[in-house]
């Protein structure tokens, strides 16, 4: 039996992956109550013969890490869609995040007891990520949690 094969799909993961570098400015917000600059930066490399693409993220205030991520994009082929599994040091469970592409821009969203959740990443210049997280409590109204611009360093 010939194993399967990434579809075009999964391979449009492809475009997350590289040593990423960037400047975050982080809005004020119930876990960051003055918001200011941090310095972004991730990991991404391909797993999984091409189904996953794997990140580890880190985070930096005045030189100290303020922040750790680990995430597992894929496509659903049933539901048609990209899932992020999401893992943080906040010490809660994984957030899944759900969401399409449009062009160069990839939209997540997810929702748990109190609110919807996006993530919005432009990759829509080569060698460039432009990303926002932003906040809703009803899906029209959304507030931002932070932006930033990375570069690729490889």
């Amino acid at each position: 039996m010939e194993m399967p094969k990434p579809t075009e799909a999964h391979r449009k993961l492809e475009k997350l992956v590289g040593s990423w570098h960037g400047e975050e400015t982080m809005h004020p917000s119930p876990w960051d109550p003055e918001g200011g600059v941090a310095q972004g930066q991730s990991e991404a490399c391909l797993a999984l013969d091409g189904f996953a693409v794997v990140v580890d993220y880190e985070q930096e205030r005045d030189g100290v890490v303020s922040f750790t991520g680990h995430a597992v994009y894929t496509y659903d082929v049933a539901e048609s869609c990209y899932v992020l599994h999401w893992f943080d040091c906040m010490g809660v469970p994984p957030n899944v995040f759900k969401g399409e592409f449009e062009g160069d821009v990839l939209t997540l969203t997810t929702r748990d007891s109190t609110r919807l959740s996006r993530i919005i990443a432009d990759y829509s210049e080569d060698g460039l990520l432009r990303s926002a997280m932003e906040m809703s409590p009803d899906g029209e109204n959304w507030s931002t949690l932070f932006e930033g611009e990375y570069r690729r360093s490889d």
